[in-house]
């Protein structure tokens, strides 16, 4: 909350939820907008939101999918509230590399293709720059953003 407050958010009116696994989290976002007690709702990240079977199982399990299909069931169920409520909410994601992509794009947003169908708006937001002010350091970045 100390960042926020620092970028101009009033902490006295920001709720700040840690859920242990995704489907809690999930559920918690689906909760606040049915309650139409928020306007908006950030999950930040996507890729943090880990389901409970990952999270229980060994180390070596192979749990293809389990968060797409996460995705997927919680977005059929937030959708049609969010249409009824007027709340925005924001989902936060991050790229990484398909491994052996030799034509084409090799990025890829974790969490399923479900978000990409469901989404109003993405925005693919990147840096380009740090700002930095003599010898105080950085204190910002100069981003590149495009509505995908």
């Amino acid at each position: 909350p100390t960042y926020s407050e620092d970028l101009g958010v009033d902490i006295n009116n920001l709720l700040v939820a840690q859920p242990d696994t995704g489907e809690a989290a999930l559920e918690i976002v689906d909760q606040l907008v049915r309650s139409s007690a928020v306007d908006i709702v950030v999950i930040d990240s996507v890729a943090a939101l880990v389901p409970r079977a990952e999270i229980e199982g060994e180390m070596g399990d192979n749990q293809v999918g389990l968060q797409a299909r996460l995705m997927s069931k919680a977005l059929r169920k937030i959708a049609g509230n969010i249409g009824k409520s007027g709340c925005v909410v924001i989902f936060l994601n991050q790229l990484r590399q398909k491994i052996g992509v030799t034509y084409g794009n090799p990025e890829v947003t974790t969490g399923g293709t479900a978000l990409k169908f469901y989404a109003s708006v993405r925005l693919d937001i990147r840096r380009i720059q740090t700002l930095k002010k003599g010898t105080e350091g950085e204190y910002g970045i100069r981003a590149k953003v495009k509505v995908a």
